[in-house]
């Protein structure tokens, strides 16, 4: 049985880009935290982790886990 977190698919190799990636502008792609692939970590919907890098932290965490920014207001 498949938890909420975890992605139906194995993980592509590492030099694959996640699926986020693809669909966004360049200037908001940067690499995983954990396994430094790309995805899409800057921005609305941005992520510091790739979508399998995630999914075992969701699973523990919970789908609503939220990352919060650490800068000061007005700081871009």
């Amino acid at each position: 049985m498949k938890t909420p977190g975890t992605p139906a698919t194995p993980p592509p190799p590492i030099g694959d880009p996640d699926p986020s990636a693809l669909a966004c502008a360049g200037d908001l792609v940067g690499p995983c935290a954990v396994c430094r692939r790309k995805t899409q970590r800057y921005g609305r919907g941005g992520n510091p982790l790739c979508r399998w890098c995630a999914a075992p932290v969701m699973d523990r965490w919970g789908p609503n886990v939220r990352h919060v920014s650490t800068r000061p207001q007005g700081t871009p």
